[in-house]
C-alpha cells in the first residue's frame, strides 16, 4: 500500500485547509484510512479514521468539530478538512492504512488512535499556522 499526502501549507490562524491522501496498492476491501499529526517534540496523535466503505467515521476529542474526514472511492482519495486552525495545530500530518476493524472507538476501546495499529504510512505534509 502506498499513501501520498498533499494539501498542507502555511496559513493564518482561523484558516481552513483540505488535506488529501492518495491511496494505491490495495488488494481488497479490508482497509481503513486514518489521519495523524506530529508536532516537534510531541508524540504522534490521531485525528480521525474512515472505514473502507465510508460508513464509519471516528474523531479524537480535540479534532471533533474542527475536522471532517471523507473519501472518494472512485479516485481512491481520502480527505481531511481542517477548519478554525490555530498555531497549536502546527504539525506534520500523516495518513495511514489499517485493517478495517481497527477503525473503531467506544468508551472502552479506541484502536483507531493507536499508531501501532497502522501498517502503512505516507511521508506527511506540513501544516504551519501562524497567529
Amino acid at each position: 500500500v502506498q499513501l501520498v499526502e498533499s494539501g498542507g501549507g502555511s496559513v493564518q490562524s482561523g484558516s481552513s485547509l483540505r488535506l488529501s491522501c492518495e491511496v494505491s496498492g490495495f488488494t481488497g476491501d479490508d482497509s481503513a484510512i486514518g489521519w495523524f499529526r506530529q508536532a516537534p517534540g510531541k508524540e504522534r496523535e490521531a485525528l480521525s479514521c474512515i472505514s473502507r466503505r465510508g460508513d464509519r467515521r471516528y474523531y479524537s476529542d480535540f479534532a471533533r468539530g474542527r475536522s471532517t474526514i471523507s473519501n472518494d472511492s472512485a479516485k481512491k482519495m481520502v480527505h481531511l478538512q481542517l477548519t478554525g486552525l490555530r498555531p497549536e495545530d502546527t504539525a506534520v500530518y500523516y495518513c495511514a492504512a489499517t485493517q478495517d476493524f481497527h477503525c473503531y472507538c467506544d468508551s472502552r476501546h479506541c484502536p483507531f488512535t493507536m499508531p501501532a495499529a497502522y501498517s502503512d504510512w505516507g511521508q506527511g505534509t506540513q501544516v504551519t499556522v501562524s497567529s
